[in-house]
């Protein structure tokens, strides 16, 4: 495992991260078994992986839960990162979102307190002066925003610590690429790159739109006629999967897997610290992890990138992966 520092901090995180979300079996990921949501936790710290992200939503905490209880033990090896609403940014409810997640959590410290999506009711500064409250008290070490675009930052970026921004990015959704990614590059914010496969599209098990499960074809890339889209757009499907159809003639001839491929491609970006991967089980963290091990060549980078530059043209620098009218600016 690899590991780089985040933002401008001198704490060290692995590069592949595991995300807490499709752990709980929900709507998207469906029925999960909570014994593999153990072992598969077990397994990335085995790997090396030290970076778990997670959030007070996902499973209305029960993520947060089975975080705590698969690696309590070894708390002080792995570095916890949770997000809390943008409905509890008000002071009382940011702090008592905080308590929520310690206990869940069932520690006396949050790593890296997340700011979930901007919430443009609340004035930011507002929000951050509570965070340095909650750090100068010691329930959190760091703080971080997730989903922001460059007037989301509100310019709050120059007078407080911002470490990090977490966005979807990969192959297939390039947006922040446009302004964001260069944003944060120079202000020395760590990008955590969110969905890295597009909610398993670049692991090349499905090779149509159509073999994807509906509740998880709600992205732009998808037809507005799927039935749980919600950006009033033609989608697209037909561009999308010859893009993966490419890529996955690529990674044959390079012997790595579209996974690897994928993931290697976007920590070979600048600006990205880490990308957060979200294996249901041990199998899909260990064929994760394995993208820390490989160094694609720039000439494979450029291909890679050649290869989906006409979709990043296409879906446009809106970097919301599920909304036409973007929650983020």
């Amino acid at each position: 495992m690899l590991y780089r520092r985040l933002g401008k901090t001198t704490k060290t995180v692995s590069v592949v991260a595991m995300g807490g979300w499709s752990i709980v079996g929900d709507f998207t990921w469906g029925r999960q078994e909570k014994r593999t949501s153990l072992e598969a936790l077990q397994t990335a710290y085995e790997c090396g992986i030290t970076l778990f992200d997670t959030a007070e939503s996902y499973g209305d905490g029960l993520s947060e839960q089975l975080l705590a209880e698969a690696l309590g033990r070894v708390r002080e090896k792995i570095f916890i990162a949770t997000k809390v609403l943008p409905g509890n940014f008000s002071s009382e409810k940011l702090k008592a979102s905080c308590e929520r997640s310690l206990k869940n959590l069932r520690t006396e410290w949050i790593d890296l307190y997340q700011l979930h999506w901007p919430n443009r009711e609340i004035p930011l500064r507002q929000t951050l002066d509570i965070l340095e409250e909650l750090k100068s008290q010691g329930k959190i070490r760091h703080y971080g925003v997730s989903n922001f675009g460059l007037k989301d930052f509100s310019g709050c970026h120059q007078s407080y610590e911002i470490v990090s921004n977490q966005l979807a990015y990969n192959l297939l959704f390039r947006a922040i690429e446009f302004e964001i990614l260069p944003f944060c590059q120079q202000a020395g914010i760590s990008v955590l790159c969110y969905s890295p496969l597009m909610q398993g599209l670049l692991t090349g098990k499905f090779k149509t739109a159509d073999q994807v499960p509906e509740e998880r074809a709600r992205t732009r890339i998808f037809s507005s006629h799927r039935r749980y889209t919600r950006h009033g757009q033609p989608g697209m499907e037909k561009e999308a999967f010859a893009a993966i159809d490419r890529l996955r003639e690529l990674a044959e001839k390079t012997g790595y897997t579209l996974t690897e491929i994928s993931l290697a491609w976007l920590l070979a970006q600048n600006g990205v610290t880490a990308v957060i991967v979200g294996g249901r089980n041990k199998e899909q963290i260990l064929a994760s992890a394995k993208a820390a091990e490989i160094n694609i060549s720039p000439e494979l980078v450029s291909l890679l990138s050649e290869t989906t530059e006409p979709l990043k043209k296409k879906l446009g620098p809106n970097p919301d992966m599920w909304q036409s009218n973007s929650r983020i600016s």
